[in-house]
């Protein structure tokens, strides 16, 4: 049987074979980031100071997205079984809509009736900018224990980064992964899920997970 046309050229055989290379590594990273997830769910072993809830896009057809309000609900439940006593709110403005993630995520926290301790990081505009710019915000807290509060196929990379940048050196960390309604309608097909793989191809290449 002869090959197809698009393939009797090398440089397209060449072509075809990189793209089938890139696309089964991307769904090994992605299959790897599932597996991961779904033991990422467990609530914290023991209290901590804060909860330091990271961000994501702001909102959606209007409304705050449910993908970031279930962090903070999620954070609110820690709170409520006395596991956390404040919170802090990590994420910029969102390219998408122009709203500042810190600040819908507080709104959110208000008005659920939460009135302890919340501080704002509004600046990150990535995951290790989450850790970075919120660093000096919980030392100037006392934050000695955080519960970081991310969606579950994001706390692998999360993990990385902490113990890359030293961010576990000066805090007692732990991991909850939110599941959000997001997680549970679409978990790896949702937006968030799909990007993440490429998201740690990019943050390996620079040296900050490895």
């Amino acid at each position: 049987m002869s090959r197809p046309r698009w393939l009797r050229r090398p440089w397209q055989a060449a072509l075809f074979g990189v793209v089938l290379a890139a696309a089964l590594a991307y769904a090994a990273i992605g299959a790897f980031i599932w597996r991961y997830a779904e033991g990422a769910m467990a609530q914290p072993t023991r209290p901590a100071d804060a909860a330091l809830v990271l961000g994501s896009r702001a909102f959606l057809d209007g409304k705050p997205h449910p993908c970031l309000t279930g962090r903070v609900d999620t954070a609110l439940a820690l709170a409520q079984a006395g596991l956390v006593r404040q919170f802090v709110f990590s994420g910029g403005v969102d390219s998408e809509d122009g709203r500042t993630e810190a600040t819908v995520m507080q709104q959110h926290a208000q008005a659920a009736g939460f009135a302890g301790p919340m501080v704002l990081e509004p600046a990150s505009t990535s995951t290790r900018l989450n850790l970075s710019l919120s660093r000096p915000l919980l030392v100037a807290a006392g934050v000695r224990s955080v519960v970081i509060v991310s969606e579950p196929y994001h706390l692998w990379r999360i993990e990385r980064l902490v113990r890359m940048s030293g961010f576990d050196q000066g805090f007692d960390v732990q991991y909850v992964g939110a599941q959000t309604s997001c997680w549970r309608a679409l978990g790896p097909l949702s937006k968030g899920a799909l990007r993440e793989p490429a998201a740690i191809v990019n943050n390996a290449f620079r040296g900050l997970l490895f």
